[in-house]
């Protein structure tokens, strides 16, 4: 495997990191369609844990079928595959070596009444399934938020040691916050540091809306003239937060939406600087032949040919 230098610098970034974990986060940027760019588009199927089964693939009846989301990452020439353990283990043997696969370590699920997650995937997992890297939601804003960060860091800390790389979904959520806070620029760009501040190589936010949660944050996004007037702006400002963009940030898809919007919101994000996707439900849900028009024309935005 040829590494790049664009590769080779973001690699440089992370000062601290064994061969190990340099390795595997190259085999996620050296892998697909965007090998070498820096870029990244990431397929991420952990709905079916965290709002059920009908609610996540009844739109499209192929996707109960976990090799259906390998496959899809696979021609689709995707950077890699996230799952749950059962999702990965479901496949593993069958598409060994074929894409770098990330192994998600905790989940909630529509059931419960806190916002919390249950962890149920180790280091021991990921490595036995051949995985380049752990994944980990954290709730920042929750009440049982120092409990994930405390989990988090011991996960992190295994996988490091054993030169797996660490990805972090860091979504605001519960506590004080409103609903509409939980994507406020603010709010977003202050989970994206705080990933960063927590040891991640890949962080995952929401796009952030215009909105301000915060009234101290909001006087000084004033006072210091911080554009958020467009998503772009925003974006660029998410990137600041993660050390300057030493730190790669990917972002999610959201709720299922239409083509055009999913398309025009992924647009705007690459012109901010984003490193790249994450994309579930609005590439699963839809028929196979549709889910590879939508991801060609996100890895082509991303190449910079859409």
């Amino acid at each position: 495997m040829r590494i790049t230098q664009r590769v080779k610098k973001i690699l440089a970034n992370y000062e601290s990191d064994n061969p190990g974990t340099k390795t595997n986060l190259a085999r996620i940027l050296m892998h697909g369609r965007l090998a070498g760019t820096g870029k990244l588009v990431i397929l991420p199927v952990d709905q079916g844990f965290e709002h059920g089964p009908a609610r996540s693939f009844a739109k499209n009846p192929p996707a109960y079928d976990p090799h259906y989301h390998y496959q899809l990452a696979i021609d689709a020439g995707l950077s890699a595959y996230a799952a749950p353990l059962g999702s990965l283990e479901a496949g593993a043997d069958t598409f060994a070596g074929a894409i770098p696969t990330i192994l998600k370590c905790n989940s909630s699920n529509s059931h419960a009444t806190s916002k919390d997650q249950a962890v149920y995937g180790t280091v021991e997992d990921a490595l036995r399934l051949g995985c380049s890297a752990i994944g980990f939601t954290i709730y920042p804003g929750a009440d049982d938020q120092f409990e994930m960060m405390e989990e988090f860091r011991e996960l992190c800390a295994e996988a490091k040691s054993v030169g797996l790389a660490v990805v972090l979904w860091s979504y605001p959520r519960g506590g004080n916050l409103t609903k509409e806070g939980e994507t406020a620029i603010d709010v977003t760009a202050y989970a994206a540091h705080l990933a960063a501040l927590l040891g991640a190589h890949i962080i995952k936010v929401k796009p952030p809306t215009d909105f301000i949660e915060l009234p101290e944050a909001k006087k000084v996004y004033e006072e210091e003239g911080i554009d958020t007037s467009t998503l772009t702006k925003r974006i660029e400002h998410v990137i600041q937060s993660t050390y300057a963009g030493r730190r790669l940030v990917v972002f999610s898809g959201g709720a299922a939406k239409g083509t055009e919007a999913v398309l025009d919101e992924i647009r705007q994000i690459a012109a901010g600087g984003a490193t790249g996707a994450i994309i579930g439900r609005n590439s699963f849900q839809r028929q196979k032949p549709d889910a590879l028009a939508l991801l060609d024309t996100v890895v082509k935005i991303y190449q910079g040919k859409a």
